[in-house]
C-alpha cells in the first residue's frame, strides 16, 4: 500500500495546530507529527499555556520509534533555552530523527532561521514551506500579534436574511437556531477574549460562557467597549485599538461594538450566521462605518467558508489585505 503524499502528512499537522487555538498564549499554537515507515509513530500540538512544545509531546509519544523518523512541524522548531524547557531543534536532534519538513518559518527573532540551520548543521535533512498557507491559517492570533503587533479579531454576526439582530423592540431571543449557537460557543472556546458594547450588555446581561459538554473551562476574557466602568469579572475597552492584551479577540455584540471596529479596520474575520427570517423595521447588525464612496467596500472581504448548520446558514470572511 502506497504511503500517503506529504502534503496530508503536513495536513494532518495542521489539525493537530488547531486543538491548542486560543490557549497557548504567549506561544504559537504548533502541530506535529512523527512518521516512520509510512505510519505515524508521535504527534503532538503545544499545551495550554504554551508548554509543552508540540515537539516535545510528540517526541514523548514516540520514544525509541523517532529515531530515522520524519517530523512535519507547522512552525519552524526553536532555537532558544527557555526556564520552561529545552528548545526543540536539540531535541529533534536528539531523539535522532532523519528528516524535518516545516510549513512555516519563525518569524519571532530568538529562531527565525536559526532553528533550521542547527538541524542541517546536525545533517538533518530539512524541508520548508509546505502548506505554509494553512498553517498560518491555523496559527493566525500568534502570527497576527508577531506581525502585526495586534490581536487577531473575529466579528460574529447573527441576523436574519434582512440584516437585522433584533426587533424594533430590541428582542433577539433567538434569532438562529441550536446548531448556528453551539457553534458560536465552539469559536468562543477558540478566543482568548470576547468583547460586548455596553448596549448589549445592559439589554440581555450575557455571560459569554462556553456551555458546550467538556469545553466548559474554555471561557474567555470578557471585555466591554465603553469609556465607562465596567461590572467586576469585566475588563474596559475605550477603543478597538486599545484591546493589546490577549492574541484573539471575538466581537459578538452588538450593532455600535460591530461598527467601532470595522470602522477601525481591526476585523480580520467575520462570522455571519443567518436564519431563514424576515423581521422588516428591526435593529441592523451594524451601525455607520463611516464609508464615503460605495467603491470602498469592494475587495475587502474573501469568502473562506460557507455551510449549512441546521436551517442557518454561516458565511466565513477574511479580510483581504496588501502588504
Amino acid at each position: 500500500m502506497p504511503h500517503p503524499p506529504a502534503a496530508d502528512w503536513m495536513a494532518a499537522a495542521v489539525a493537530l495546530a488547531e486543538r491548542g487555538r486560543g490557549r497557548t498564549a504567549p506561544n504559537p499554537n504548533v502541530g506535529c507529527l512523527l512518521v516512520r515507515g509510512g505510519r505515524v509513530v508521535g504527534r503532538g500540538w503545544t499545551q495550554p499555556g504554551g508548554r509543552p512544545h508540540a515537539e516535545a509531546m510528540a517526541l514523548a509519544v514516540a520514544g525509541e520509534a523517532a529515531r530515522g523518523a520524519t517530523a512535519y512541524v507547522t512552525l519552524e522548531p526553536c532555537a532558544h533555552d527557555s526556564p520552561r524547557g529545552p528548545c526543540c531543534s536539540d531535541s529533534l536532534i536528539e531523539a535522532g530523527v532523519a528528516q524535518v519538513i516545516v510549513a512555516l518559518r519563525d518569524p519571532d527573532p530568538r529562531t527565525d532561521g536559526r532553528g533550521i540551520t542547527r538541524l542541517r548543521e546536525a545533517g538533518i535533512a530539512v524541508e520548508t514551506g509546505l502548506l505554509a498557507d494553512a498553517a498560518c491559517d491555523a496559527m493566525a492570533p500568534w502570527w497576527t500579534r508577531r506581525t502585526r503587533g495586534r490581536p487577531f479579531v473575529t466579528l460574529k454576526l447573527a441576523t436574519s436574511l434582512d440584516g437585522r439582530i433584533a426587533l424594533a423592540d430590541g428582542s433577539s431571543r433567538w434569532i438562529t437556531g441550536d446548531r448556528a449557537r453551539a457553534h458560536a460557543h465552539l469559536e468562543r472556546a477558540r478566543h482568548e477574549a470576547i468583547l460586548v458594547g455596553r448596549g448589549t450588555l445592559e439589554a440581555d446581561a450575557p455571560r459569554l460562557d462556553v456551555r458546550l459538554p467538556g469545553l466548559e473551562d474554555r471561557g474567555p476574557l470578557r471585555f466591554l467597549l465603553t469609556r465607562g466602568d465596567a461590572p467586576e469579572g469585566w475588563t474596559v475597552a475605550a477603543s478597538p485599538e486599545s484591546v493589546e492584551s490577549v492574541d484573539s479577540l471575538l466581537v459578538e455584540g452588538g450593532a455600535g461594538a460591530a461598527a467601532a471596529f470595522l470602522a477601525a479596520d481591526r476585523v480580520d474575520r467575520l462570522l455571519l450566521y443567518r436564519a431563514p427570517i424576515l423581521v422588516g423595521g428591526g435593529r441592523a447588525a451594524i451601525g455607520d462605518i463611516g464609508l464615503a464612496d460605495l467603491s470602498d467596500a469592494h475587495g475587502r472581504w474573501r469568502l473562506a467558508d460557507s455551510r449549512l448548520l441546521g436551517s442557518d446558514r454561516l458565511d466565513v470572511y477574511e479580510r483581504t489585505r496588501r502588504e
